[in-house]
């Protein structure tokens, strides 16, 4: 290719927008993680009767006011997908782009399928578990274990994926991974809601790291 034809292709309007478009498919990864975590922390602040040490934030799309949450989880989800495609179009391989978005769709599992009302939320709600799990609290305790068990694994392909060419990065995706595997393999469920909103801001935060990497590279 000569000099003029790489300048023809820089200038091609339409590269200019795939590239764009690239960026914000990719943006999405963050934008995904932004917004679940500014309305899941303004719910638990100010939801009556909600208490993170003993309810895990699945529990607050119940109630008059679930729909915010049942929509935090289907919108995050759904932006997941969108950094996914960002992904498989920037070349990241074929593995870690599908289960970031089987990540994305574990999200949208989780608000389509409501979990039951248990351990005393919505206020009213009885105390502990309840007696008979219903269809949809089923499908949705399936969500988490979908949703986790792809970015962890996700986590260790793009490890493997850029340790030749990066290996700081390939130790963060190592560590994230591990540390989500050992949060939420402790066979007890003594402080699951705690475990459970650190391992979504772990992911959230390796997410995020990969996100403004492909979006830097877009960019370039």
């Amino acid at each position: 290719m000569t000099t003029s034809d790489v300048s023809r292709h820089e200038t091609d309007p339409r590269v200019r927008d795939r590239h764009a478009t690239d960026r914000r498919l990719v943006g999405c990864g963050v934008l995904g993680a932004v917004l679940f975590t500014v309305v899941a922390a303004a719910q638990i602040g100010t939801r009556d009767g909600f208490d993170l040490a003993r309810h895990p934030i699945s529990l607050l799309s119940n109630g008059d006011l679930g729909w915010i949450q049942i929509a935090n989880f289907v919108v995050t989800g759904l932006l997941f997908v969108a950094f996914a495609v960002g992904l498989r179009r920037r070349g990241e391989g074929t593995w870690a782009p599908r289960l970031i978005g089987a990540f994305g769709v574990g999200l949208v599992m989780g608000g389509v399928f409501v979990a039951d009302p248990a351990l005393g939320y919505p206020v009213g709600a009885p105390e502990g578990l309840p007696a008979e799990t219903s269809w949809h609290g089923l499908l949705h305790n399936v969500a988490p274990v979908i949703a986790f068990n792809a970015l962890i694994i996700a986590c260790f392909v793009v490890a493997r994926r850029s340790w030749a060419s990066d290996r700081r990065w390939s130790w963060w995706s190592i560590g994230s991974g591990v540390v989500l595997l050992a949060m939420l393999a402790v066979p007890t469920a003594d402080g699951v809601s705690i475990r459970m909103a650190l391992g979504m801001l772990i992911a959230f935060a390796w997410t995020t790291t990969y996100a403004f990497r492909a979006a830097v590279e877009a960019r370039g």
